[in-house]
């Protein structure tokens, strides 16, 4: 599928010290860019994106642990092994395995709450940061409204003990699928069908439902108590952030973003587009237009 939605890059395997693979592709020249995902999805979210911003950089779009063809391993009890911190971990692998120790990144959603960690614990290794219709987890979760919650239902029923979530996204994926990214604001539209089909794909393979409510269980858990001890040693991030989000979107009727982000980072900038949650998709040509600029500073 990569040779469709990703022409010219190649796919790769990377492997962790505590042996997870990581899957994705990479194509283009220049300085290293990162491109991480969100829920449901996989690398292939920036298949609209890649192509441009291969003019500029080294592109590499990985699937985070338990999404996509990374590995999807089997919770811890306290969910660490899906923390933010153990998946930042996982891409700073990956990149290190591709040859570089210093690069940008660029993540939506669930990516973006790994970039979150990575420029939080690794800034040596991280140039700048965009970051793509999220607020702070520990923001999100501390404020969190009627509003919200009812539109952010997910949040709240993957993280319910397993196997219960497990087992009913596991009887009917792709309706999972269909439900959670038709039901926002620009309903399916968007969605390339070759895109549509690689995320199903991967949202049916074998431990992929156990992965990502992993991931929401670690986000509602050891997360917040990474981020919590991060506020209370006064630590912020130094490392230079755009901050982007949907003019349509929950985390824009919900929250503000940016006083959100400079509670935790120096140096912040950022606004809405004109576009709903998945704004590689949505609004490619808006996104470039912002992001682009930022990112070869």
């Amino acid at each position: 599928m990569h040779d469709l939605l990703f022409p010219g890059f190649r796919p790769f395997t990377a492997v962790t010290d505590d042996g997870i693979t990581i899957a994705g592709v990479s194509g283009g020249a220049g300085a290293p860019l990162l491109l991480l995902h969100g829920h449901p999805q996989t690398h292939a979210i920036w298949h609209k994106v890649a192509p441009l911003l291969a003019q500029h950089f080294t592109v590499v779009a990985c699937d985070l642990r338990g999404y996509g063809d990374s590995s999807k391993p089997q919770g811890a009890p306290d969910h660490a092994n899906y923390s933010k911190r153990v998946m930042a971990a996982d891409m700073l692998a990956s990149m290190r395995h591709l040859g570089f120790e210093r690069f940008r990144v660029m993540a939506h959603d669930r990516g973006a709450r790994v970039a979150h960690r990575l420029v939080a614990d690794h800034p040596q290794a991280v140039e700048r940061a965009v970051l793509l219709d999220i607020a702070p987890t520990l923001a999100m979760y501390e404020g969190a409204t009627e509003a919200f919650a009812r539109a952010y239902w997910h949040w709240f029923f993957l993280i319910q003990p397993a196997p219960l979530p497990e087992r009913l996204i596991e009887a009917d994926p792709g309706a999972y699928l269909r439900d959670v990214m038709g039901r926002r604001s620009a309903g399916l539209a968007p969605f390339d069908a070759r895109a549509l089909a690689e995320y199903a794909r991967c949202l049916s393979l074998p431990g992929t439902a156990h992965g990502i409510c992993e991931d929401y269980r670690a986000a509602a858990g050891i997360d917040l108590e990474h981020d919590r001890a991060d506020r209370a040693a006064g630590r912020r991030i130094e490392t230079p952030l755009l901050a982007l989000w949907g003019a349509q979107g929950v985390v824009q009727r919900c929250f503000d973003p940016l006083p959100e982000w400079r509670k935790v980072a120096t140096q912040v900038e950022g606004e809405a587009l004109d576009c709903g949650h998945y704004i590689p998709e949505e609004a490619p040509d808006a996104l470039l237009a912002r992001a682009l600029p930022f990112l070869s500073e």
